[in-house]
């Protein structure tokens, strides 16, 4: 497993962290060259242009010194116009949002992930989110984190596995919405006193490309 160094440039110091990542649980109510990590309408975590998607089991770690949030505003299927900020800077102002935003403004979060296992291992991704279920999974993370600091600022960086869970909409049927399950925390050079579960071989499944 090779080591996860993480930028910290303007950003909290890992004493602030917790306190920053706190201040996330109230507006919720990466780098440019990254590619994005979503989860699409039918469960599966995908990433890049091709929709690949994520391989089953695989760890990653989250810098703790990427969540974000900002406001978002939608075409049709394209982004208009995004504001977005590190957690430890109030929400930014916005004017109003574009005439053609479907839905105006909306409250984004977002962090940035590298892939620390399996086929992928070294790839940057970022994930951004607007939905109700998304922003609350995200949300719950960073508290996580911020507990962590808390009792140990030796290793603030959780190594997560990609999963889902699902509701029942009486309109739309059956969503599903993210996961983020903490296996490992490691400290900000990608160590840690264990391994994580994932280090165990596993068979490699089929990987696919998902349509958009």
């Amino acid at each position: 497993m090779n080591a996860i160094v993480f930028s910290k440039a303007n950003l909290p110091s890992v004493q602030n962290l917790s306190q920053a990542l706190r201040s996330l649980d109230a507006s919720v109510g990466g780098g440019d060259s990254a590619a994005i990590l979503k989860m699409d309408k039918t469960g599966h975590w995908v990433f890049g242009a091709d929709q690949t998607e994520v391989e089953e089991g695989s760890v990653w770690a989250v810098n703790p010194f990427s969540f974000v949030h900002g406001y978002i505003a939608w075409g049709d299927g394209e982004v208009l116009a995004e504001k977005m900020v590190p957690v430890n800077e109030p929400l930014p102002e916005v004017d109003p949002a574009p005439p053609q935003a479907k839905r105006g403004w909306e409250l984004q979060v977002g962090m940035s992930l590298k892939c620390m296992s399996g086929e992928d291992e070294g790839l940057e991704v970022r994930y951004s989110v607007t939905s109700v279920g998304g922003k609350r999974a995200v949300q719950k993370l960073a508290l996580d984190i911020a507990a962590q600091v808390e009792a140990d600022q030796a290793k603030p960086v959780p190594a997560v596995k990609l999963k889902k869970d699902h509701y029942t909409h009486k309109s739309y049927g059956r969503i599903f919405t993210p996961v983020f399950e903490v296996v490992n925390w490691l400290g900000l050079d990608g160590q840690a006193e264990e391994k994580p579960a994932s280090e165990a071989p596993v068979d490699a499944p089929t990987r696919r490309r998902r349509s958009a």
